[in-house]
């Protein structure tokens, strides 16, 4: 599966970033190999839409889960028309890496 989550730097050890449309970076994990990359979110320095291009990203990358802190209403809703499950930190997450494991162990709450 492929997970898209909200990272302040572009490394699996980076602080998670709570606003997925503003997000600096898209972590993009293949949980079946582990493989990862980081892209600069497309929505960040956008005036507007930021959530819509930032879902679009994902979308294009063929997640099946996004991780964030929250999803404004125009992310989400193209989330759920591409039915795409989004999770949601807790508070013992602070890292990438750590929002992964949680992930991996059905931890992370479904945002609805």
């Amino acid at each position: 599966m492929i997970l898209i989550i909200s990272a302040q730097q572009p490394q699996l050890d980076s602080p998670i970033e709570n606003r997925f449309g503003r997000s600096s970076w898209l972590i993009r994990i293949d949980t079946g190999s582990m493989k990862w990359d980081a892209y600069p979110n497309p929505g960040a320095s956008q005036s507007g839409g930021a959530g819509v291009a930032a879902a679009q990203f994902a979308i294009d990358q063929k997640a099946g889960t996004v991780i964030s802190g929250d999803f404004g209403p125009h992310a989400a809703s193209a989330f759920r028309t591409a039915s795409i499950e989004m999770r949601l930190f807790t508070a013992d997450v602070a890292t990438v890496q750590e929002a992964v494991k949680q992930f991996l162990q059905n931890k992370l709450p479904v945002f609805n």
